[in-house]
């Protein structure tokens, strides 16, 4: 048996001693590396959660500029169809207006017919005074041939009656 001084015991156990404390030191150094590492991750991870934020600000900002543009069309398609109602009144008033045209057309057509047929009664009517006046002077005329005749009838009795004395 061999028997070891206590001084030798004593270093065996500050060697041991010490092995631990390099042990628990190295121990330490890594969970230090692993909270600096877990520091690490913990920025990234808020880096990551404020471009998350970021990138879904960012797509509803792309869906509100594509509602926009959708209502952008949309707006445009109804000055386009308030335009076409507007052409629309102005092809119907013009409709009416022509309606009105041709009414008062037609009512023109029938009034020039009218005045025709009064034409034709007027050249009637200026020939029937011309008959009636030639009618009149020839009832004159017969009226002379009458008393013509009677006096020739009494010129010849006249001239009988002188023959005879």
């Amino acid at each position: 048996m061999q028997h070891t001084s206590p001084q030798c015991n004593t270093m065996q156990l500050t060697a041991t001693h010490c092995r631990t404390l390099q042990h628990i030191v190295t121990h330490c150094y890594t969970l230090q590396h692993t909270a600096a590492h877990c520091s690490t991750l913990q920025h990234t991870a808020t880096q990551c959660n404020i471009v998350q934020h970021k990138a879904t600000h960012c797509n509803t900002l792309q869906d509100t500029a594509t509602h926009c543009r959708t209502l952008q069309h949309t707006a445009t398609h109804c000055r386009t169809l308030q335009h076409s109602a507007i052409h629309c009144n102005t092809l119907q008033h013009t409709a009416g207006h022509c309606n009105t045209l041709q009414d008062t057309a037609s009512h023109c057509n029938t009034l020039q017919h009218i005045a025709s047929h009064c034409n034709t009664l007027q050249h009637t009517a200026t020939h029937c005074n011309t008959l009636q006046h030639t009618a009149t002077h020839c009832k004159a005329l017969q009226y002379i041939a009458i008393l013509c005749n009677t006096l020739q009838d009494t010129a010849m009795h006249c001239n009988t009656l002188a023959d005879a004395d």
